[in-house]
């Protein structure tokens, strides 16, 4: 009767022991892994330069150049190293200074300089980025920085996360060096700004309209606040340069000499 008893309580352990040895097991799913980033171009206008700041060529294997257009030849007529920044509401959708809507999405950028129309390409000198943009828009007027690039160019640089950095402008300006458009010759301008108060503005504006009785000056608001341009009746680059180190205005307003053309 025990052994019976011991026997029919082992049954069921028996036979979870069997059906156990039979059961399928079942895999995980792993997915594969991401591959790898690639080091190739970011986009028709973009690229990574792997080499070194000021490097020279020493047989080092360099990543290719950003496309240019088929109308940009030869050596850059200017380069030039300084801050550049990004910009991009509440910009969008206003008019530059080529008279065109600003895209912010497309490669384009802005200079105090370069006439409208030249081809830049920009280096990231602490990424290696690179890109090629158009100069569309006057800027940036914030004391040493250089250039200013619309959020696609900031992006496509490595500039829209760190929202400053230093790099390389290498221009080409559109016709011959010897047309209008070359540097130092087109027109030129003083531009004043940017004031909190309009009042202040008006009353820069008053101010240098009684001294340049012969030049044309304008107030006008923009994002950041309020703006005075002079345009000297000669507007070449010398004659701006005299009227910009005359003015002298307190409450941090600084005079900034750009082209118009």
């Amino acid at each position: 009767m025990n052994r019976s008893r011991i026997a029919f309580a082992l049954m069921p352990a028996l036979m979870l022991a069997v059906t156990g040895c039979h059961k399928k097991h079942v895999a995980a799913h792993r997915p594969p892994p991401p591959p790898a980033a690639s080091s190739s171009s970011t986009g028709t206008y973009a690229r990574r330069d792997t080499r070194p700041s000021g490097s020279t060529s020493s047989g080092t294997a360099l990543a290719p150049q950003p496309q240019m257009p088929p109308n940009v030849q030869g050596k850059p007529q200017v380069v030039e190293t300084g801050l550049a920044s990004w910009y991009g509401p509440p910009y969008a959708g206003r008019k530059g200074a080529d008279g065109n809507v600003y895209n912010q999405n497309a490669m384009t950028a802005a200079h105090l300089s370069l006439p409208m129309g030249s081809i830049v390409r920009v280096t990231n000198l602490q990424t290696g980025q690179a890109a090629v943009v158009k100069i569309t828009d006057r800027g940036p007027f914030v004391k040493g920085r250089i250039l200013d690039l619309s959020l696609a160019a900031a992006k496509a640089t490595g500039v829209y996360r760190m929202g400053i950095a230093k790099v390389r402008v290498e221009a080409w300006m559109p016709g011959p060096s010897t047309s209008p458009n070359a540097i130092p010759g087109g027109r030129w301008c003083v531009q004043i700004g940017a004031f909190e108060k309009e009042k202040d503005a008006i009353k820069l504006k008053t101010e240098l309209m009684r001294r340049y009785s012969t030049a044309k000056v304008i107030e006008f608001p923009g994002p950041t606040g309020h703006w005075v341009r002079i345009n000297p009746a000669r507007p070449d680059k010398a004659h701006a340069d005299e009227v910009a180190d005359r003015i002298h205005v307190s409450g941090g307003a600084e005079p900034f000499l750009i082209r118009t053309d």
